[in-house]
């Protein structure tokens, strides 16, 4: 259970014992944060092993944290923001207040001016801009439409996959302390589902076997089934079906925002 007191409390100090009061923000004019933190105080010096040991921890917005006299380093949580800050404990109560540099992301995608069901596209968030050398690992993966995530103040990237083929769209955006940033991420791509069949409007055979590729030959995607639905960027496509030892292929258009039926003729 979290070892806090209510903000306006007057906590009980025994004696030696000093009572510290925390609180965090967003930036010198921004209200302070009322939930979401996690607070943690290590001891000052640390183990033989090179351990800090955690001292207490509390998820209250403003705790107020009765301690012995000494020195601390106090860490604060917020999303992916963090903060430390060294703090010394003497008299009777020591008020800290922690400046978060933080700001929301929440993201969507769209078709169009139709926006994309939260099951077919997902985001990745990296720091800094795609445009810098390097390999970086997301600091936020398979993040869904509408969720905020909370992240230092910055430049990051973010990486936008619409179904699980080649709809991929790369976009550089700009978070602010204090501010929630809506970013809504464009595809040109369409939803398409391949059916082999006998003849035109027929039913689809079943147990086929699918390759959708470029018109250079590289493969965007494969899968097994009687109809597969598969998203693809606009552009032009070869439609592969393999059924009982035999090879159908066609080409096709896609057209963004246009979803629909793709029939390869097994003739």
């Amino acid at each position: 259970m979290p070892n806090s007191m209510a903000p306006n409390a007057t906590p009980m100090v025994p004696a030696g014992q000093v009572a510290l009061a925390l609180s965090a923000k967003f930036g010198k004019d921004q209200p302070s944060i009322t939930g979401g933190l996690t607070w943690r105080v290590y001891a000052a010096k640390a183990t033989p092993s090179g351990d800090f040991r955690l001292v207490k921890q509390d998820t209250s917005p403003s705790p107020t944290l009765v301690l012995p006299s000494g020195s601390y380093i106090v860490h604060v949580g917020f999303g992916l923001a963090t903060l430390v800050k060294p703090v010394t404990l003497r008299g009777a109560t020591v008020h800290e207040e922690f400046e978060l540099p933080a700001g929301g992301l929440r993201l969507e995608g769209r078709v169009g001016d139709v926006r994309i069901p939260a099951g077919q596209i997902s985001f990745d968030v990296y720091r800094g801009s795609q445009f810098e050398p390097g390999d970086r690992r997301p600091i936020a993966e398979h993040v869904m439409t509408g969720s905020v995530v909370v992240v230092p103040e910055g430049t990051y990237y973010v990486v936008s996959n619409y179904g699980d083929a080649n709809s991929v769209i790369r976009s550089d955006i700009r978070v602010q302390a204090g501010k929630l940033t809506d970013i809504t991420v464009t595809h040109r791509a369409a939803a398409i589902t391949l059916k082999l069949v006998s003849e035109k409007g027929g039913e689809a055979l079943a147990n086929t076997a699918w390759s959708v590729l470029t018109p250079g030959g590289d493969v965007i995607k494969e899968s097994i089934g009687a109809f597969p639905r598969v998203i693809l960027a606009e552009g032009e496509y070869r439609a592969i079906a393999r059924n009982e030892g035999k090879v159908y292929e066609r080409e096709f258009k896609v057209v963004t925002g246009v979803d629909g039926d793709i029939e390869v003729m097994a003739r």
